[in-house]
């Protein structure tokens, strides 16, 4: 049996399996002795304590995502739970390896990034000064490990700075050499406990944990060129896990903010609440040293959050994992009396575990604990006043236990009792800042501004009734400066339905508008809906803001701005409850993609597109939920750069967002199609590899529909979706394709493509005028056909127009290469890459395209092959037959006009009809006419100054042109002196040996058939 050949030295695909491989298994060597030690159980995470309009409710990191479910029973039952967790866990782990190789991909686009990362890298790797002659041969191998990591670096950017112009093996040799430099550097701080290499080690007196770190960087950044994104997401949280505080704060800040900060939110409230006790101090010495020491705190805390955070993703990121239990990181343990003196602090003492990154919050509650319910954490001393108010019907009574207190907590409750006792009646005055403010935790011991005495229903309306506009009046002034300028939570939440029982009453007041368009009532509003868990009172804050913002764009962007990231909205929309109307209030606002930057937007959005199909009311608006969804997904997928908004699609595509828009493409009308239509053309520019999915799903019916009518922007999108269909990998499979969408129910597709190209601009005939004669070709094309006659004729008309407008010659070069039905399995054209292989050159061929040959089996490629043969000598017979010299004209003309793209695709076309028309398959009409036309192009893309691949092109095309008898002297005149001219030029520009094939075959060619012409005569 013979043994498999060894991987050749250039196999760069083999080099980083085998380093995946060997990764892994350190890692898993790592983790080995952590399964044998018996770990401390977490303790399940402890419930808000009752709602108060503080701080830090607004920081507290999020709960953990609800434990799944052990199902006991039948085996089948369990078995479909385990799947589903799966099937999420899929989905989660790859919206992480998008986040993460994203930021790796930046730099290789962004020459900005790449710069400003070099020098973060120098700053933090500066080397220090070695004393003594001892350290000599130290500080000798330390330079050596500098150099190393400075020589992988500058190895990184040049590739990244060339991009495809780099040859194909140089850049194989260069990523090989910068992945073995990288690798010994980041060796030199092992992850493993038993090894002797510690956290303090240095070389030239840096550590080797930033030296690890920086590799670690720089190796993501490889691993993303070879579009490995999982080991590249891996890299980089291995440089977190190596280096927290350099990674966090110098090295990848911004990623650190959206990754590992929403896990760690609770250390950095407590900090803040720390510092903002101890800068009340009086004693500047203990101040400073308190200072110190809470910030060591701090610091320790977050780089080892950080690092734990890190190391957990990096496990559940391994092929074939399952998420690993999700770390707990406490709050610091304050030294000395400094707790007894921060005790207000620990009610944002909150477990770590925030809820899955990327998990979906379907059917999830998120802070909607019950306030009777809520327990103090266990580990708190602090001991509170509860206070319990009793109302009756005309009088107010106060029942206090007191528990205990400390000196402190009674002096700060006396103070807030003589301040809430002179609320001023006054209208609101303007805040100097939109910040929240600090509420109170304790109950209101004074009497209440706004008293509810109990009675029956009935009563209440008829006292409503019975009340004149000004006491109402009055009563919404009290309301709206107690919302204003109170710190009881108690207090605005009474307040805020009376100002929404005023919104009701007195509708259509303008008065009413101006009252409650204040910013310091808008700033209490929005605080008031962010802290209480009350869902009523959430709900009248919803009707409010709708009634505010309602045509009325300075409101609008007074809450904007009182809100910049909104997180108020963001917490609306996890409620079960009340998501939809405030979806709907949101949607109002129409606020921009600038301001949703948060991770959990898609999952949120999707919620609402799911549930959103009744109409829900509010104040005098009613719209549909599914509706503002709609807008807010056009905002996350195309409103950011290239990089976010293919990050936002990927991940809208790992949370199941296909079938849903699938669905809702199915169901919906014509305006709810063109969006479903537009953001599924974004998931595919975003992974092309969902096009085979969608293109065996997507009911094709509603797509052919919308080229109906005059809707300029919904046949856009349609025609650009089938567009993008039609570029699959199989030519059985794009055959499959074109027969369901010209047999689409009832419609006849081609009559209205048909239709649409007569109508349509000059800009969509390329697009349109393919997919007819591609439907066209599925008949017999030897019968006369006026849908190919008005393709073809489109199509020659749109490249004579080209000149005039960029955008025409775009959508003429996608088209032709999309005539030529050779595509990757991720979409991207691959025409060329074939015609040049069949050439002998291969060093220019695509990725994309050895991905696509290399796992390809014997007999399907030879089956594949056939049918494309075929098929381009039908297609090639049908553009001779039907255009004739116009076409070739045409294509002559764009050749040397034309944009390089249009020309490059113009090139490619000639090369696959002449290749399918050679007279070795029997064909000779093509040749005469190719001889005039084409040939003068022909000749001059030879020329030295053109590009490799378009010489290759141009001398495989005159190849099969000189094939024809009487081509040979209308290309090459019969004088020795010209033979060799010509021959010699071609060489000249070729220049490479393994594209000399296609000019010994001419001058073969040439040679023959002058020889022949002699002896005939």
């Amino acid at each position: 049996m013979m043994t498999p050949p060894t991987p050749t030295p250039s196999s760069l695909r083999d080099l980083l399996a085998r380093e995946r491989v060997e990764e892994d298994d350190g890692a898993a060597a790592a983790a080995a002795p952590a399964h044998t030690t018996p770990c401390r159980a977490s303790r399940s995470p402890r419930r808000a304590r009752a709602p108060s309009r503080s701080r830090s409710c607004r920081h507290a990191s999020p709960p953990p995502p609800p434990p799944r479910p052990l199902v006991s029973g039948k085996g089948k039952k369990k078995k479909e739970m385990d799947d589903s967790a799966a099937a999420e866990d899929d989905g989660a782990v790859g919206a992480v390896v998008a986040v993460l190789s994203a930021y790796a991909g930046r730099f290789l686009k962004d020459a900005e990034f790449r710069s400003a990362l070099r020098d973060k890298c120098a700053a933090c790797l500066a080397p220090a000064a070695v004393d003594g002659d001892d350290d000599a041969a130290a500080a000798a191998a330390g330079r050596a490990v500098l150099a190393n990591l400075e020589l992988g670096i500058e190895s990184i950017e040049r590739l990244a700075d060339d991009g495809a112009a780099a040859p194909r093996d140089a850049k194989i040799r260069s990523l090989r050499n910068s992945i073995r430099l990288l690798s010994v550097v980041a060796s030199l701080h092992s992850p493993l406990p038993s090894s002797t290499t510690t956290a303090a080690a240095t070389t030239c007196g840096i550590p080797n944990s930033h030296l690890a770190a920086c590799a670690q960087l720089y190796l993501a950044v490889v691993y993303r060129m070879e579009r490995n994104d999982r080991v590249a997401a891996r890299h980089m949280l291995q440089a977190f896990a190596d280096a927290p505080g350099l990674a966090r704060r110098d090295l990848l800040p911004d990623l650190w903010d959206r990754v590992f900060l929403p896990h760690l939110l609770h250390v950095k409230v407590w900090f803040a609440g720390e510092v903002e006790l101890v800068a009340g101090w009086d004693d500047a010495d203990g101040r400073c040293r308190r200072m110190k020491t809470l910030q060591r705190l701090y610091n320790d805390r977050m780089d080892s959050g950080t690092a734990q955070f890190a190391v957990y993703y990096k496990e559940w990121l391994k092929a074939g994992g399952v998420e690993p239990p999700v770390p707990s990181v406490p709050l610091p343990s304050v030294p000395g009396n400094l707790d007894v003196e921060g005790k207000h602090s620990a009610s944002v003492r909150r477990s770590s575990i925030n809820r899955n990154l990327y998990n979906a919050v379907f059917g999830t509650a998120f802070e909607l604990e019950d306030v009777k319910d809520a327990k103090v954490d266990e580990e708190t001393e602090l001991v509170l006043d509860l206070d319990v108010v009793e109302l009756n019907d005309n009088s107010v009574s106060l029942k206090t236990e007191k528990l205990a207190h400390s000196k402190m907590g009674l002096q700060e409750k006396n103070s807030r009792s003589r301040k809430e006792g002179a609320i001023p009646e006054t209208a609101p005055t303007q805040r100097k800042s939109y910040s929240f403010r600090l509420f109170s935790c304790q109950g209101d011991i004074s009497k209440n501004v706004i008293n509810h005495p109990k009675m029956a229903k009935k009563e209440v309306v008829s006292v409503e009734k019975e009340m004149d506009n000004n006491e109402l009046t009055m009563t919404l002034e009290r309301a709206i400066s107690v919302v204003s300028n109170s710190d009881s939570l108690r207090q605005c939440e009474d307040a805020v339905h009376e100002v929404a029982r005023a919104c009701s009453t007195l509708q259509g007041d303008p008065s009413l508008v101006n009252s409650l368009s204040c910013a310091s009532f808008i700033q209490g509003l929005l605080e008031v809906t962010f802290t209480s868990k009350d869902d009523a009172v959430l709900e009248s804050a919803i009707l409010i803001m709708g009634k505010l913002v309602l045509g009325n764009e300075v409101i609008r962007q007074l809450v904007l701005n009182a809100d910049p990231q909104l997180e108020v909205f963001l917490r609306l929309l996890r409620s079960n409850e009340l998501f939809l109307k405030a979806a709907i209030v949101l949607y109002m606002m129409k606020p921009k993609a600038k301001q949703m930057l948060s991770l959990d937007w898609i999952p949120l959005v999707l919620h609402i597109l799911e549930c959103g199909d009744e109409v829900q009311s509010l104040s005098s608006v009613k719209c549909a939920p599914k509706v503002a969804a709609f807008y807010f997904l056009d905002q996350l997928l195309m409103g950011f750069d290239v990089d976010r908004n293919i990050e936002n699609a990927k991940q809208m595509i790992a949370l199941g967002g296909l079938d849903l828009l699938i669905s809702r493409l199915d169901a919906g009308d014509a305006r709810e199609s063109r969006h479903c239509i537009a953001l599924l053309t974004t998931c595919i520019q975003a992974d092309g590899s969902c096009r085979h999915y969608l293109a065996d799903n997507l009911q094709k019916e509603p797509i052919v529909q919308l080229l109906v009518g005059n809707q300029k922007k919904a046949s856009a999108a349609a025609l650009n979706l089938m567009s993008e269909l039609v570029c699959l990998n199989r030519t059985t499979k794009i055959v499959e394709f074109l027969k369901e969408l010209k047999n689409s129910g009832c419609l006849n597709t081609m009559h209205i493509l048909l239709v649409y190209l007569q109508q349509a601009p000059i800009v969509q005939h390329p697009l349109a005028a393919v997919l007819l004669l591609q439907l066209d070709l599925l008949g017999d094309p030897l019968q006369y056909s006026v849908y190919r006659e008005e393709a073809i004729d489109a199509m020659i008309a749109a490249l004579e127009h080209s000149s005039q407008s960029r955008k025409v010659q775009e959508q003429c070069a996608r088209a032709l290469l999309i005539l030529a039905g050779r595509f990757s399995a991720s979409g991207e054209p691959i025409a060329e890459a074939w015609l040049l292989k069949r050439a002998g050159l291969d060093d220019s061929l695509s990725e994309s395209f050895r991905r696509t040959e290399a796992f390809k089996d014997k007999s399907v490629r030879a089956e594949e092959e056939k049918a494309v043969e075929e098929r381009l000598k039908k297609l090639a017979l049908m553009l001779l037959n039907s255009g004739g010299e116009k076409f070739l004209m045409a294509l002559s003309n764009c050749i040397s006009d034309g944009t390089p793209s249009l020309s490059r695709s113009c090139l490619i076309t000639v090369t696959w009809m002449s290749s399918s028309l050679s007279p070795l398959r029997g064909c000779n009409d093509f040749q005469p006419l190719a001889c005039s036309i084409l040939a003068p192009k022909l000749l001059d893309s030879l020329s030295y100054d053109r590009v490799l691949e378009e010489r290759v092109l141009a001398s495989l095309s005159l190849l099969n042109v000189v094939r024809h008898p009487e081509c040979m002297e209308k290309v090459f005149p019969l004088k020795k002196e010209t033979i060799h001219s010509k021959i010699l030029q071609m060489c000249l520009g070729l220049q490479r040996s393994s594209s000399l094939l296609a000019a010994d075959d001419i001058e073969t060619q040439i040679i023959s058939d002058q020889e022949q012409h002699i002896i005939s005569m």
